[in-house]
């Protein structure tokens, strides 16, 4: 009896044990998100669930991932700019208000919130300026595996050659459909310099995956997307230092036809670092120190929408672009950027010129631009498409 009462006792400590281990993989905070496992960050002072799923981590200050770069080391944190720019266009709303995690919480002073991904998540590969290859020549063909002509842009470009220190647009955010894994849709600012095989990047803007959510994301290189850089906090390079704004945390979107929302998007150069400001509030910075081709200046800059299309079955995305509507439509309707803008080397933002804005659409059958300027909106576009159809884009 008592062999039978200790092997009983073995078997249900056993179910238990698998039981607990099957659950540390499913379940997070009582949330279940399949097999793979949240990671919390190290220095997480409080934890905040959102209403959506997502969980917000508060980090103190001095323990984000930017301080574990090995040229920031002993990095000292500078948590406001020392001069703000003139004529900057840029929103004046509280970034709380375009992301809802808020609503669950806050996090305290000297933290910063990021938001919990899973452990070794790759998010698909943003190689945004592959299409700047093509411009000097080079082969479509990668090393990395990455088909360079299945990245597709309606952009807008300004410079190449000149000295920018910083860049605006008020981007207006929507949800387009992103049909398959793996493939993405965006709408970004690049500010870039360097030469083909080594550019520099800062980028900004917001991002859908096949989770059908928008989030504000962030990236940046420093090598032309081979060894460093990556999205938003996943490594060491950005400084965040705002505590109300989580990067890679969903959106509010615009509806077709309906209420529009839009976020003003702003990289310049101060004090060594350029600083990431969204609606006119701080979010961050690079420091110069990670570069080597914009330590004091772009040469380029960069705005507009890019889709990854993989092709399935043999045919063309459906992936949409902007508001997966084409620019025709207009406002409401159709994916707009509006009060686009350079910083000069006297620190203060101008409109671009519409006669000195280049456009690159790789498909306007699936994707086109539209550059035009007015009193209100200042030297704008508009952009997008709905991707795949059998007679235009087959």
């Amino acid at each position: 009896m008592a062999n039978i009462i200790n092997n009983k006792l073995e078997c249900l400590m056993l179910f238990l044990l698998t039981f607990s281990y099957v659950l540390s993989d499913r379940f997070v905070d009582g949330r279940k998100i399949g097999t793979t496992k949240l990671v919390k960050p190290k220095g997480t002072i409080k934890t905040i669930e959102g209403k959506d799923g997502e969980i917000i981590d508060c980090v103190d200050l001095y323990q984000q991932p930017a301080l574990d770069h090995p040229l920031l080391k002993n990095h000292t944190i500078q948590t406001e700019p020392c001069s703000i720019p003139s004529n900057l266009k840029a929103n004046s709303s509280p970034v709380k208000l375009i992301q809802g995690w808020h609503k669950s919480g806050q996090c305290p002073e000297a933290t910063i919130p990021i938001l919990r991904a899973p452990k070794n998540q790759h998010h698909p590969a943003l190689r945004h300026l592959k299409r700047s290859r093509t411009q000097h020549n080079q082969s479509l063909d990668s090393n990395d595996g990455d088909n360079l002509s299945d990245h597709e842009y309606a952009v807008a470009y300004f410079g190449g050659g000149g000295s920018y220190l910083g860049s605006h647009a008020t981007l207006n955010v929507w949800k387009p459909t992103v049909e398959g894994d793996g493939e993405m849709s965006l709408g970004q600012i690049w500010l870039v310099n360097g030469p083909a095989q080594e550019i520099n990047t800062l980028e900004a803007g917001w991002r859908v995956d096949s989770d059908q959510k928008s989030k504000f994301f962030i990236y940046w290189t420093s090598d032309n997307y081979q060894n460093t850089g990556c999205e938003n906090l996943d490594c060491p390079g950005f400084v965040q230092t705002s505590k109300s704004f989580a990067i890679g945390s969903a959106l509010d979107v615009s509806v077709y036809n309906s209420k529009q929302v839009d976020i003003g998007v702003a990289v310049y150069l101060s004090d060594d670092k350029w600083w990431l400001k969204v609606n006119d509030q701080a979010i961050g910075y690079w420091p110069i120190s990670i570069y080597k081709y914009l330590k004091s200046s772009a040469a380029r800059l960069d705005y507009g929408g890019e889709i990854y299309n993989a092709k399935v079955g043999g045919r063309h995305t459906k992936t949409q672009m902007g508001s997966g509507h084409f620019p025709s439509e207009g406002y409401g309707k159709a994916g707009y950027f509006r009060h686009i803008q350079y910083m000069d080397s006297t620190g203060s933002f101008k409109d671009v010129e519409p006669g000195s804005l280049g456009k690159d659409a790789a498909k306007p059958s699936c994707y086109d631009i539209q550059i035009q300027s007015d009193k209100s909106s200042g030297t704008n576009f508009y952009f997008g498409g709905p991707g795949y159809s059998a007679d235009k884009c087959p």
